[in-house]
């Protein structure tokens, strides 16, 4: 009896390429790329972006010392980035949304510091950073775009130092609500009604506080009738209120 014979195609992992994107027609352009720009310049820009890439939930958009190549602008969806710790664990440093860059943590080191993971099913536009250095020879508004996007990075980060050093439990908490809300503004969004992508257990880990503390802070505010919890939908019913919290005034 012969054997049958089955032909089977080798699967090849595609080149990558170029795709056709258009930042002119992005909503957020303004949050993404320098304002103002003039057509022309806006043209050279667009050639930045490499290519789109989906990214599923969970899965990682980069790992940490892998070497660095690319920045990522974030069309839709939601990213945490985190290290690891000296006993393993996962340290969530940052939460990033549609219309910010992550990944600048590689500029020093040419290796990135921390993994980028999905929290939700998403699409990110791929900026060579070779690519970004020789454009913004031509383009000086990109170069000081870059610059003042790094500069936010430092104040962000030392934003975090201030909250993991100096703030009480319950001023970690209303500090991140009230920031989430103004990021979520800025993109047209609610600023009171958002559902949290990340676990309590990833925000605990952001915030220095066990789940434990987190799940009872989330509890009190709600019984002070500072917000509205059902699971990971969120509704800041009292924004004067979580500013006391802060000790702040409205």
């Amino acid at each position: 009896m012969q054997a049958a014979v089955i032909a089977i195609r080798p699967r090849f992992k595609p080149m990558p390429q170029k795709f056709e994107v258009s930042c002119a027609s992005c909503n957020l352009r303004e949050l993404c790329l320098p304002a103002g720009l003039c057509a022309e310049d806006l043209e050279r820009v667009e050639n930045i972006v490499y290519a789109r890439r989906r990214v599923k939930r969970g899965e990682a958009l980069f790992n940490a010392g892998v070497e660095f190549s690319a920045v990522y602008a974030i069309r839709s969806g939601f990213f945490k980035t985190s290290v690891l710790d000296g006993d393993g664990r996962e340290q969530v440093t940052g939460f990033f949304m549609g219309g910010e860059l992550v990944g600048l943590d590689g500029l020093g080191s040419g290796t990135y510091n921390g993994t980028a993971v999905a929290l939700e099913d998403s699409e990110v536009c791929v900026l060579p950073y070779a690519l970004i250095e020789e454009m913004s020879h031509e383009v000086p508004a990109l170069q000081r775009h870059l610059h003042a996007v790094l500069a936010r990075e430092i104040v962000r980060d030392h934003g975090v130092m201030l909250l993991l050093g100096s703030m009480r439990a319950e001023e970690r908490l209303a500090t991140f609500l009230l920031n989430l809300s103004r990021r979520f503004v800025r993109r047209g969004y609610s600023a009171s009604d958002f559902h949290l992508r990340m676990t309590r257990e990833e925000l605990g880990s952001y915030l220095g506080l066990k789940l434990e503390t987190v799940s009872r802070l989330f509890s009190q505010f709600q019984s002070e009738r500072l917000i509205d919890v059902q699971q990971k939908h969120v509704h800041i019913l009292d924004v004067p209120g979580l500013e006391r919290v802060l000790g702040t005034k409205h």
